[in-house]
């Protein structure tokens, strides 16, 4: 039996080497190094390969090599009794959390602005925006979700909090699905954390960023594909949005040619938000990997129905 690591942008020897760190008698596999087919039941997997997963007889399991499945869950060759599941490390958490509110702080202490003048040799200085004049409003209170709310919460926010089901989180506004517009009208500063399902593809578009109470902001953490880039476009030449903060992107990593790169009202970073951390999630992909060969429930399970 065998386990293999699968990515064709990212270097997995980290990974492979803290699995062997942690069990020297595992058999780990790098695609596309792959020994022996028969043996492999279970796979770790980030921006596969297409139609790479139906040429495993005996495979069991997938793990994401992150908290996003969407990647998985898009891939329709793969066999349906192939269970998923995703990593959930407690430091994607913090880190995830660490980048909104810097991106927010950044947000009402004008921090574009002052770069852009730094360029120009402008000195003049601004007004920032007070923390209780706005509100932040997160989309997704998974664990990740939440920790980023309580981690603006503590750092004197007025929060909101937006998602399928109803949650209650200490000094967080929490409103359901059917909740959206109330939630909108009552936020300033919009932060993306929803999972990528055909449901949320293309949630942030034009009717939600006019939704928005005014000055608006945007922060997307979550997945390129929630975002409908034209509108974001047309939102910031007409002042909807007053700034947009972008981690990830439909296609990365994001062209040269793309009419993002070179705009003063969006902040561009390369999806690093969180970075998984081989040693960390060594320790999460072996545990799954032994509760697969005992038949015992996996952690982080995703419903592939549910999308996450």
């Amino acid at each position: 039996m065998s386990l293999l690591l699968v990515s064709k942008n990212r270097n997995l020897k980290p990974y492979k080497e803290a699995l062997l760190e942690l069990d020297p008698n595992l058999d780990v596999d790098i695609w596309p190094g792959i020994q022996n087919k028969e043996r492999v039941q279970f796979a770790v997997a980030w921006r596969h390969p297409a139609n790479l997963f139906d040429g495993f007889p005996n495979l069991k399991v997938i793990s994401s090599l992150g908290a996003g499945v969407d990647h998985l869950l898009s891939d329709n060759t793969i066999p349906d009794d192939i269970q998923f599941t995703r990593i959930v490390a407690p430091s994607l958490s913090g880190q995830l959390a660490d980048y909104v509110l810097t991106a927010v702080l950044n947000i009402i202490r004008k921090t574009d602005r002052y770069l852009d003048q730094q360029r120009r040799a402008i000195w003049r200085p601004l007004d920032s925006i007070k923390k209780d004049a706005i509100a932040v409003g997160v989309m997704g209170l998974g664990a990740i979700g939440e920790k980023t709310a309580t981690r603006l919460r503590d750092n004197g926010f007025n929060v909101n909090g937006w998602s399928k089901s109803q949650k209650q989180i200490d000094g967080v506004n929490c409103y359901r699905k059917d909740q959206l517009g109330s939630f909108l009208a009552q936020t300033n500063i919009i932060i993306c954390l929803l999972p990528l399902t055909p449901e949320t593809e293309g949630i942030l578009d034009l009717e939600l960023f006019k939704s928005l109470k005014k000055p608006s902001f945007l922060i997307n953490v979550a997945r390129g594909g929630h975002l409908v880039e034209e509108d974001l476009i047309y939102a910031l030449d007409t002042d909807l949005i007053s700034h947009a903060t972008l981690d990830v992107f439909s296609e990365e990593p994001l062209p040269e040619s793309h009419p993002f790169w070179g705009r003063d009202k969006i902040t561009i970073t390369p999806h690093i938000a969180s970075v998984t951390d081989p040693k960390e999630s060594a320790e999460l992909i072996l545990e799954n990997y032994k509760r697969m060969l005992s038949g015992m429930d996996l952690l982080h399970q995703v419903d592939r129905e549910a999308g996450y």
